[in-house]
């Protein structure tokens, strides 16, 4: 789910033979990028799903892993709609805001997020001061991984 232009994706669908990746997007543009990822990486298999989730999940595949880089804040409504269709499905989701950092433990809490492993990766810049080199952090990146097995 928000699939942006598809390096996840790509890079999922480069993993192995025998692995299928399904890329919902809604925004037209990335789209047109994940496409053009699609044809230059040669990973032909991954099948572009145009639309927002969960609305756009009706109608495919019953999911055993799920990655979501974006939900536009319906990130519990696809949670609920993709631990329906599989309880033991495995989920990551980055997320780079707070507030979706907070749906997701609020989701964790609910019990919808399986002994979540939080991560959070940031990185820094160099920056010139005076004679010197200042790092200076970018925008933290958390990775909430859950799931996997029976709920309850």
């Amino acid at each position: 789910m928000g699939a942006g232009i598809g390096s996840v994706s790509v890079e999922a669908a480069r993993s192995g033979d025998r692995i299928r990746v399904c890329a919902v997007e809604k925004n037209p543009a990335a789209v047109e990028l994940l496409r053009q990822n699609r044809r230059k990486f040669r990973t032909d298999g991954i099948r572009i799903v145009e639309g927002e989730a969960p609305a756009a999940l009706d109608g495919l595949e019953r999911p055993t892993h799920v990655f979501i880089g974006g939900s536009s804040g319906s990130l519990r409504e696809i949670l609920e709609t993709v631990l329906g269709r599989n309880p033991k499905v495995r989920i990551v989701i980055n997320a780079i805001s707070l507030e979706t950092l907070t749906e997701a433990m609020r989701a964790a809490e609910d019990g919808l997020l399986v002994n979540p492993e939080i991560t959070q990766i940031t990185a820094a810049r160099s920056r010139k001061l005076g004679r010197y080199h200042m790092m200076t952090g970018q925008n933290p990146v958390y990775i909430i991984s859950a799931g996997g097995k029976e709920r309850g």
